[in-house]
């Protein structure tokens, strides 16, 4: 899926806090965004491995959720929801397409990377790759319900978020062969650190 899915699931998660503290539901709204988007940071990297921990976040996220419910403060809800972005965003990684430069073609069993494992997950391929309609599809089902809240101060983060989505969707298909043609100007010095999908 794509990190704007991921961030706006991490979002609508925070927005919960609404119906029980609607004061922090700003701070759990951004920590949300946050959370569900960190993992992707390692996109250039060892991608759905490095940052990506279905088993840790969610492990970590039970006693910060538990804090959070002691001691509610901006900042104790702020870490639960991020973590628990972070563990959303690396599970349903799984449902997504595998890990490779044209997953339409459904060629790679690597979804996402459970270190609790030491094993990578395969792809279920509910949602088809990232960037794909159904992905668009869920990116703006997960925004919508935040356009009702009254706290409205992110309303222009997520109208970003979507029209992101929506134009990586309509270039999706054509970036591996910019990918490919671009890596032909890699110098021979850096190209050890460039992931090996895109050369």
């Amino acid at each position: 899926m794509m990190a704007t899915t991921h961030a706006l699931a991490g979002l609508l998660l925070g927005a919960l806090t609404v119906l029980v503290a609607p004061e922090l539901a700003p701070a759990a709204m951004l920590a949300g965004f946050a959370g569900g988007l960190f993992p992707d940071l390692d996109l250039y990297g060892n991608h759905r491995k490095t940052l990506h921990f279905p088993v840790y976040y969610s492990v970590a996220a039970v006693p910060a959720l538990a804090v959070a419910l002691l001691v509610p403060t901006a900042a104790s809800v702020g870490l639960a929801v991020f973590l628990l972005a972070a563990a959303l965003h690396s599970v349903t990684d799984m449902f997504g397409g595998g890990l490779e430069l044209r997953p339409w073609e459904g060629t790679s069993e690597r979804a996402v990377y459970s270190h609790y494992h030491g094993r990578w997950l395969r792809p279920r391929r509910w949602v088809d790759y990232d960037g794909s309609p159904t992905d668009l599809a869920l990116a703006s089902a997960f925004a919508l319900p935040v356009f009702f809240i009254e706290w409205s101060a992110v309303d222009p983060l997520v109208t970003l978020a979507v029209a992101v989505s929506g134009v990586y969707t309509v270039v999706r298909k054509r970036l591996p062969d910019v990918a490919e043609n671009l890596s032909l100007f890699v110098p021979a010095r850096i190209r050890p650190y460039v992931p090996e999908r895109y050369l």
